[in-house]
């Protein structure tokens, strides 16, 4: 992402060096994690999607960096809680914070990101950020909920699958622009714009990660964790959907009572492939993106817009 990181790489050094600051900890345990955690952030993301909705609306700002931090803080919080959620050991190929310091803490620790997040927008008056923000949090639980609920009886179909990914996925990375525009400008309607725009990219991004599972690109890990772990993405629906009866029966019995046998798990996977699961929701992401991308286009032709276009693509397009 060349453009990307002339465009915006001087804000994300600054960025980098102002959460470091933002998260220190008196407390020694706790900054012994935080420093383990900056270590081993991954692309940050998020930030660039809050700078670049901040240059396309206007000029990046102390707000902007502020805006930047608070959806780092809450990303990273969401993340923490998920891996003890979920009893995963690893993240990002490293060990997870409840793998090295158990659940207790890493839960306490998740709670202590929120509360610097709160804190961070209280302490500047950036309320409608906070309130911006706070939704998306919301929705991500809701969206988490949800899929948990659904997972059990398997009976998701397109529109609660549409939901379920709105909420939990693209809510974060729809608030990471909306913040950003808003950091810029103080309108609403801009606001709104780029939260609808950021909201399209993320369903984009979640059909993506879905598309990984069925094998579609070589990305080093093993395929089948969604069916494993019951989830019931779009390659797969579209897949129960047209099937035949005896097909349907068969897949839903591997999933609800085999989701572990890896020649069965296998089995489904070949199935999905076969039955254009895999290239309707390819024909759904792009969809998506093309909607993201239009709305971008109603913004002047400048560096940042390309920069945010080329953002948009990386992420529809990427091997990982």
């Amino acid at each position: 992402m060349e453009l990307v990181n002339r465009v915006i790489g001087a804000e994300l050094s600054l960025f980098e060096k102002k959460f470091a600051d933002r998260v220190k900890s008196t407390n020694r345990l706790l900054d012994r994690i935080m420093q383990f955690i900056i270590k081993r952030k991954g692309k940050q993301m998020r930030p660039m999607f809050v700078f670049l909705s901040a240059k396309i609306a206007g000029e990046i700002n102390e707000a902007s960096y502020r805006a930047a931090s608070l959806i780092e803080l809450l990303h990273t919080a969401t993340l923490v809680h998920d891996d003890v959620v979920d009893n995963s050991m690893k993240r990002r190929d490293f060990f997870s914070i409840n793998a090295l310091w158990k659940n207790k803490i890493a839960v306490l620790v998740g709670d202590y990101l929120l509360s610097k997040g709160l804190l961070l927008s209280i302490d500047n008056g950036d309320y409608k950020i906070l309130e911006i923000t706070s939704r998306a949090v919301k929705e991500m639980s809701e969206g988490e909920l949800l899929q948990m609920e659904k997972a059990r009886k398997l009976d998701i179909d397109e529109q609660i699958y549409f939901d379920i990914i709105r909420a939990k996925t693209a809510s974060l990375l729809s608030s990471a622009c909306a913040a950003g525009a808003y950091s810029a400008t103080s309108d609403i309607a801009v606001s709104e714009n780029f939260r609808l725009f950021g909201e399209k990219v993320g369903i984009a991004f979640q059909i993506k990660d879905d598309l990984f599972d069925y094998g579609q690109d070589n990305i080093g890990k093993p395929t089948g964790i969604d069916i494993k772990e019951k989830k019931m993405t779009l390659p797969l629906i579209y897949t129960l959907q047209h099937a035949d009866s005896a097909t349907k029966r068969r897949i839903i019995y591997i999933v609800k009572n085999k989701s572990t046998d890896r020649a069965k798990v296998n089995e489904v996977i070949k199935l999905v492939q076969q039955s254009g699961g895999i290239a309707y929701a390819e024909e759904k992401m792009k969809q998506y993106q093309e909607e993201a991308l239009r709305i971008l286009h109603t913004y002047p032709d400048t560096p940042a817009r390309q920069a945010m276009e080329e953002l948009v693509n990386y992420v529809i397009n990427r091997k990982y």
